[in-house]
Parts: C-alpha cells; sequence; structure tokens
C-alpha cells in the first residue's frame, strides 16, 4: 500500500510486511549456518598433519637460536664481569686470587690478599650472576694462557669441552688474525 510523505508519494512496502522479510531471511540464514557449522573428520586431521609438519620445520630452527641467545649472553655477563674486576684492580692494585673468586666483587675478601681500598658495596651490586645454563662463572688468576685473569663458563654440558665460552675466546681469534 502506498504511503504519502509530505507532497510526494512513496511506494514503500508498509512497516508490517518489511518485518516477515526480515524474520523470514534471519531463519534462513540461521537454518544455513546450522547445517555448515562445524568440520569433518578429515578437514580436523588434514589441519594437524600441517600444523605438524610446520612444527617439524620450525622448532629445529628456535632451539638453534635459543642456543646462539645463550652463548651470547654469556659472552655479555663475561664482559661485565671484566670490567668489574678492572675496576678492583683499579682500586687495589691486583685481581682477587682463583681462591676469593669472584665472590670477591660482592663481599670483601677476608682471606688470602685483602684488599686495602675495597669499594663499599662491592663491584657487582646484584650478586655474580649464574651463566645462561644455570651454572657458577669460573674464575682463575692468572689465567690458564698466560693472561691476568680468566673468567669461564662451562656452556650447556656443566663440564669443560668445546661447548664453553672464556674471557680468552677473543685471544684465539687475535692469534688466528695475526698469522
Amino acid at each position: 500500500m502506498p504511503c504519502w510523505h509530505g507532497t510526494r508519494r512513496c511506494d514503500r512496502p508498509s512497516g508490517r510486511g518489511v518485518r516477515r522479510v526480515k524474520r523470514f531471511r534471519t531463519f534462513r540464514l540461521r537454518r544455513l549456518l546450522a547445517e555448515t557449522a562445524g568440520f569433518t573428520l578429515i578437514e580436523i586431521m588434514v589441519v594437524i598433519i600441517i600444523l605438524g609438519l610446520l612444527a617439524t620445520l620450525v622448532i629445529p630452527n628456535i632451539t638453534g637460536y635459543t642456543e646462539k641467545a645463550k652463548v651470547e649472553k654469556a659472552r655479555a655477563d663475561i664482559a661485565s664481569l671484566e670490567g668489574a674486576l678492572e675496576l678492583f684492580r683499579a682500586d687495589n692494585g691486583f685481581y682477587p686470587t682463583t681462591e676469593q673468586g669472584l665472590d670477591a666483587l660482592v663481599v670483601k675478601p677476608s682471606t688470602g690478599r685483602i684488599p686495602t681500598k675495597w669499594m663499599e658495596g662491592g663491584y657487582f651490586r646484584k650478586g655474580v650472576p649464574l651463566d645462561p645454563w644455570g651454572n657458577k662463572y669460573v674464575y682463575f688468576a692468572p689465567g690458564r694462557r698466560g693472561e691476568s685473569f680468566e673468567i669461564m663458563s662451562l656452556g650447556a654440558d656443566g663440564q669443560e669441552s668445546d661447548d664453553d665460552v672464556s674471557s680468552s675466546d677473543h685471544l684465539d681469534s687475535g692469534r688466528a688474525l695475526a698469522r
């Protein structure tokens, strides 16, 4: 039934007809969604197989980067410890002994050669960190290769082997460059 808006005739259907059409469309849409909802077992299995294949490709790469990151963290820690040892030597004129160890950077040594100008509060305020694998850093004074000291992380296996990270590693690369 036509309606009048102002002085113009309008061919829009009345409000009741529009509501009926909307209800019918909504019902059809709901029924269509109900019929197509969910996945078949085959579709789910295909997705699981694809995810498994992706995991086998990605996980080995991630673990390799994790190990490299741990080695770099150990190198950064060793560099920080070297800096603290240099401050210790600048204040006291000597490095801590092997027996005093890296703890001499946190607590004033009471045995061996006792520092006279030990910095109040220590040289490493939060304590000596553990290496990224949860082991203590190993300290030698003098170092095993003739340097003043050596700081070493025993790596993932916790024993001296090829995976160790040492403050004297740069000496090897320097010798290789000099050749």
